[in-house]
């Protein structure tokens, strides 16, 4: 009985390791080595890149390119609308939205925002989708069905970061000036709840898991701080690497993409406290990371690195080989 006991003990801790990450893929696009957040959409094998001026659509089935959707200047962000077939850009270089169909890539229309529209999010509720500028400091919300301005300028209290939504109607939003996490109730279009998360400093990237309400934030100070939204406190902390401007939540882990350091910082939440399961091998300059649910497959925009500093982007940032820009593939 014993030696069945000891058996079934050791199987159920195997079982209960964390799952091994690593590079499995290098996608080449090359062009200007200029980017931001890349989207998954994981039901249609599709992931959206924001590069420079422009944002490419690879099929993630088989590593291609199969599109590019032009003329979205200052591109920060992409959003996806599955149910209507849209999918949205947020322009911060010309203040506006780019509307485009999910299979043709041909684009609809253009919506203008507040002033540097930066994170992008659709909010499946209301079917609305909402910018969140930079600049003015403030929320654009849109009907994601007539591509109209709902509300032009819901001010939000400091520089708003990423965004998620939890699918009941509240937008989750870094406000990166104040440490805090706002909530945005989509159907009055307003901020609702506002919460400190000391000790972030300078809160960027943001993830969720709505199955435990929890919102992963990555900082500067080289923390990952780990809050309950509906009670608006943090839980708990996690060390990180440097650089990171995204996080990432798959298969019950949170990956924070330190793109200061080239590694990939992968945190799990075990009896209530917020663990670094693996340090993951990527790349300098991966500071941004999307996540497929479905594939357990972490995206990672870079470029191959150069000599000295990169003179045209954020202090400290290496140089960059030109023409070499790509996309990592992390997977099991």
């Amino acid at each position: 009985m014993k030696r069945i006991s000891l058996f079934l003990l050791t199987a159920a801790a195997v079982f209960a390791a964390a799952p091994t990450y690593k590079v499995v893929n290098k996608i080449k696009i090359g062009g200007a080595t200029r980017w931001d957040y890349v989207q998954v959409d994981s039901a249609n094998h599709r992931l959206y890149v924001s590069h420079m001026g422009q944002v490419e659509v690879i099929d993630t089935a088989s590593d291609k390119l199969v599109g590019t959707i032009m003329g979205t200047t200052g591109v920060h962000g992409i959003a996806i609308a599955a149910d209507l077939n849209k999918g949205f850009i947020s322009d911060g270089g010309d203040n506006d939205v780019t509307v485009f169909d999910l299979k043709t890539l041909a684009v609809v229309t253009k919506v203008k925002t507040g002033q540097n529209p930066d994170a992008i999010i659709y909010e499946p509720v209301t079917k609305r989708v909402f910018t969140f500028n930079g600049k003015s400091a403030d929320a654009t919300s849109i009907d994601a069905k007539a591509n109209t301005v709902l509300a032009a300028s819901i001010p939000v209290g400091g520089k708003p970061e990423f965004a998620q939504v939890d699918g009941k109607g509240h937008i989750f939003v870094n406000i990166e000036d104040k440490a805090e996490i706002i909530q945005v109730d989509a159907k009055d279009n307003l901020v609702s709840k506002r919460y400190s998360i000391a000790p972030c400093d300078s809160p960027s990237g943001l993830a969720i898991d709505t199955s435990k309400g929890r919102l992963y934030s990555v900082c500067e100070n080289k923390l990952m701080v780990i809050s309950d939204y509906a009670a608006g406190k943090v839980l708990g902390t996690a060390p990180i690497g440097a650089g990171a401007d995204g996080v990432a939540f798959d298969g019950g882990y949170a990956f924070a993409s330190n793109g200061g350091d080239g590694t990939i910082t992968m945190v799990g939440e075990n009896a209530g406290k917020f663990e670094v399961e693996a340090t993951i091998p990527s790349q300098k300059s991966a500071r941004t990371i999307g996540a497929d649910d479905k594939a357990h497959k972490l995206y990672l925009p870079t470029a191959e690195i150069g000599v000295g500093e990169d003179k045209g982007g954020k202090k400290g940032r290496p140089a960059l080989v030109p023409d070499s820009f790509y996309i990592q593939v992390v997977g099991r």
